[in-house]
């Protein structure tokens, strides 16, 4: 039997809204699976490997369903611009970078770095439109342990010349070779379809982006309703689409149509202006919306009304979107997304109730998960990723309860230093 168990202060969301707390509890891993906790270690259990964590707090890993590679290195500059301007002067200058594998793979080895340092365990992480860029950020994510999905950027349209590829074939061609190129390569890191968005796809790149999602069965990652000129511009591009994301499901690269065929999973950015039609399209094809709080306040898009969709029944999870949000730290998007949440109740929607620490913990864990199947609880079967939290450098003269601790760490940017160890799978790859 390959396992270990853990013991500490166990903290886990069952269901939205609620935080199960079990302090000093035994936590056993089995062939990278969550075999559950215990009060008292079962007998058939006291062989493995024993590590007591003492006081430490030990939670599920954590899902960033949103993360932009080749931008990290400018993080946290020109955040006064708005979306459109940002990607002509920031991230499309930058992106272009890209075509030099050297620069590539330097940069790319910060970005893997930092993320394997930080409190995420999994990833849905766009590229560029390179295909040697790809594969390298693709090495360099299968060294860290984490499990992630990237993918190529396909654009053919309103891009500049550097990062616009040549012709709807060409782009498709590109992917398809990238996909033959990787096939079988990794273990941890997987293909993602990724049309970058509306704006840069022609019909026929849509189209032939439809084709291959059918041979390859893909998820898909892309963006939706981030910004007010963003839809505008997609309402004159395809004026034959009742909304943004129709624009998406005429080509079936938007979810999974009930009775559909389809197995990889869809992931949309943002939905910050989703209308009611097309919430309901995203929750009729099982997308999942991945809330990027921190970009749409650094961008001035707007305050996605996540009350809303969670009470129409979406699946919503968090992104740190960087380099439109600063960071890569998901935890800081918890937080924002409790403070986004409550403008939007004061200043847009009183009767939106403001999301609760507890809510936008189960979206970075459980929420954003699905997308990688069972991730994010502490349960039997699921996958086992975990982080120990480590709260010691901030100490306080009350007795604090373990969940008063966890938010505490959240809001106080813990995980600068305070990450002690580091689960993906049922491996300590920190």
């Amino acid at each position: 039997m390959n396992g270990f168990v853990i013991k500490g202060n166990i903290l886990y969301s069952a269901s939205m809204g609620k935080i199960n707390v079990f302090p000093r509890h035994f936590l056993v891993c089995e062939n990278g699976l969550c075999r559950g906790i215990f009060a008292e270690l079962p007998d058939k259990y006291k062989d493995l490997p024993l590590h007591d964590y003492k006081d430490q707090m030990i939670i599920p890993g954590l899902t960033d369903l949103h993360i932009h590679a080749p931008q990290f290195g400018f993080r946290g500059t020109g955040m006064d611009m708005e979306l459109l301007d940002w990607l002509d002067h920031q991230a499309f200058p930058e992106e272009a970078k890209y075509a030099d594998e050297d620069y590539a793979k330097k940069a790319y080895s910060i970005f893997a770095e930092a993320l394997k340092a930080s409190a995420t365990t999994r990833a849905v992480i766009f590229g560029t439109r390179h295909k040697a860029a790809t594969e390298c950020l693709m090495d360099l994510m299968e060294d860290t342990g984490l499990v992630t999905y990237v993918g190529k950027v396909n654009m053919d349209q309103n891009a500049p010349e550097g990062l616009r590829e040549q012709s709807a074939e060409d782009s498709a061609a590109q992917t398809v070779e990238w996909l033959e190129d990787i096939s079988g390569k990794y273990r941890y890191t997987r293909p993602i379809l990724t049309p970058r968005f509306i704006p840069s796809c022609s019909r026929e790149l849509l189209e032939k982006l439809k084709g291959v999602r059918k041979t390859y069965d893909l998820p898909v990652q892309s963006h939706l309703s981030e910004n007010p000129e963003e839809i505008e511009l997609v309402g004159k591009l395809f004026p034959e689409a009742s909304f943004y994301g129709d624009c998406y499901d005429r080509y079936d690269l938007f979810g999974n149509r009930p009775g559909g065929k389809f197995t990889g999973r869809t992931v949309m950015a943002h939905c910050v202006y989703s209308s009611d039609a097309e919430a309901e399209r995203i929750r009729r094809n099982d997308v999942i919306v991945a809330h990027c709080p921190a970009s749409n306040l650094d961008l001035a898009s707007g305050i996605a009304p996540i009350r809303k969709y969670l009470d129409m029944g979406l699946r919503v999870g968090l992104g740190s979107d960087v380099a439109g949000g600063q960071t890569e730290s998901i935890f800081r998007a918890m937080t924002y997304a409790v403070q986004a949440s409550k403008m939007y109740w004061r200043l847009v929607d009183q009767s939106a109730k403001p999301l609760t620490f507890e809510e936008v913990f189960y979206m970075a864990t459980v929420g954003g998960g699905w997308f990688f199947g069972n991730v994010g609880k502490f349960e039997e079967g699921y996958e086992f990723d975990a982080l120990i939290l480590n709260d010691e450098r901030f100490p306080h003269p009350q007795e604090l309860s373990l969940h008063q601790r966890l938010e505490r760490f959240a809001y106080l940017g813990g995980d600068m230093s305070g990450i002690e160890a580091k689960y993906v799978a049922g491996r300590k790859v920190k």
